[in-house]
């Protein structure tokens, strides 16, 4: 499978032999929703917390008698109808990660990757070269390529002046091949690679039989 290579100024120079089974897989939406839901249940840090009554301080006397006092019964003035009081089924500390097995995360990436290159969302680059970290640089460069929508650029190690000129760039965001997820694919419209990257992706998430040869999605153990 050929994709054209870009330069920095959006023209074709070369083209760049991928890999099918990571650029060339069907889409499976029930996979790519459960990693996706996953990740984010991940992020979640569920530190909110509330107090019962049994928590809260003070209330250890009943505020009045049980009778004739023409008033309803109470047996604390910590109870949750009363200010102050305890919180009835309110949150508290709970752990909303998820496993998420590395079959799935592969099988997510590749439906993802796969389904940019169908809609000619994924450009390959030869590598960004600047002379100084400068937002006006990384401004050029992604307009040239005719990039206007949030934009995931991929590297193949962390690249100090990438990360610099786009850090202040709205919806662009930077990351390493090593780090590629589906939640950052799903968020971002366009992807843009370098050939390293590209390389390095293959190393990480293409399908390499018990053989060490690579195989097409046909050609999966599912």
């Amino acid at each position: 499978m050929q994709l054209p290579v870009l330069s920095l100024s959006g023209e074709v120079v070369d083209t760049i032999e991928v890999s099918e089974s990571l650029f060339d897989v069907p889409m499976k939406q029930a996979l790519v929703h459960q990693v996706a839901v996953a990740h984010m249940a991940n992020a979640r840090q569920g530190t909110s917390a509330t107090k019962t009554r049994g928590m809260v301080s003070g209330g250890g006397a009943k505020p009045w008698k049980q009778k004739h006092t023409g008033r309803a019964r109470q047996g604390s003035n910590r109870s949750p109808q009363w200010r102050g009081g305890g919180v009835v089924f309110g949150p508290h500390p709970r752990d909303y990660s998820q496993r998420i097995p590395k079959k799935m995360n592969r099988g997510a990436i590749r439906c993802l990757l796969s389904q940019k290159v169908r809609e000619e969302k994924l450009l390959v680059v030869n590598e960004f070269q600047f002379e100084h970290a400068k937002t006006k640089e990384m401004s050029r460069v992604l307009s040239a390529l005719g990039v206007v929508t949030t934009t995931l650029i991929v590297t193949h190690i962390p690249q100090t002046e990438v990360i610099l000129s786009a850090r202040n760039l709205v919806r662009v965001k930077t990351i390493p091949a090593q780090q590629l997820n589906a939640l950052d694919l799903l968020r971002h419209d366009r992807v843009v690679m370098t050939s390293q990257a590209i390389r390095r992706a293959e190393e990480l998430w293409a399908y390499v039989n018990a053989n060490g040869k690579e195989e097409t999605h046909s050609q999966e153990v599912r």
